[in-house]
């Protein structure tokens, strides 16, 4: 009988791998982990430090790798460290050349800072504040799929998907992108399987697509 393959999945920015649950895979060819972030050690620590403590919780030789957005970047800094089978991508970036430009001005004029990561890290005491149906769905969105809210994870983690070093497309990336994606438009994207109206939320309304191109690309 043959091995299954195993896949190690990361979620995208302060998401938990519930954003994982409508995939479907054939359970006799792959086995599925999900690997929750981890706090970093303080704000100054590296993307390379962290990323190799986050391999320390893979077990299984030549995986693949698949991170949604941030987690996206997170495993491209992994496989430098663990050489995986394949790493696959999802609404995310494969270098600093495919963040828009918004982003770009973000990063250059520290305009990330005033991110208020109170607000996510307290959610439940600002929902008041969300006025109307779409903001209040989108509350609930946050609070059953974003809930690592410790405040140093998200001024690291936002610091370090727009400071990310990465100026060139890693070789063997294979990346999904939605052509509605709303956080890294498609027009920025080079080399990548189109989603048709997927956006960034797309791994929870376009997983059955998704899981069959995982499955495809996981075989082939």
């Amino acid at each position: 009988m043959k091995e299954k393959t195993h896949l190690y999945f990361v979620p995208g920015l302060a998401a938990n791998t519930k954003i994982f649950e409508y995939l479907k895979f054939d359970d006799s060819l792959f086995e599925a982990h999900f690997l929750d972030w981890i706090i970093p050690l303080s704000i100054d620590e590296s993307i390379e430090s962290y990323a190799s403590r986050m391999c320390e919780l893979i077990s299984h030789e030549n995986p693949i790798l698949i991170g949604v957005s941030f987690g996206g970047v997170m495993v491209q800094e992994m496989s430098k460290i663990i050489k995986p089978q394949k790493t696959i991508i999802i609404s995310s970036i494969k270098s600093n050349k495919e963040l828009p430009n918004r982003l770009k001005f973000a990063q250059k004029t520290k305009a990330y800072k005033l991110f208020p990561t109170k607000i996510v890290e307290n959610i439940e005491d600002y929902e008041h504040l969300f006025l109307g149906d779409y903001l209040k769905k989108r509350a609930e969105l946050y609070k059953m799929y974003l809930s690592i809210r410790n405040a140093t994870y998200l001024e690291w983690a936002i610091h370090n998907v727009l400071n990310w070093k990465q100026d060139f497309e890693l070789e063997n990336i294979i990346h999904i992108h939605g052509n509605k994606d709303e956080v890294f438009p498609s027009k920025h994207i080079k080399n990548y399987i189109e989603i048709n109206n997927g956006t960034h939320i797309m791994i929870l309304n376009k997983a059955r697509v998704i899981s069959e191109i995982l499955e495809e690309q996981c075989t082939c």
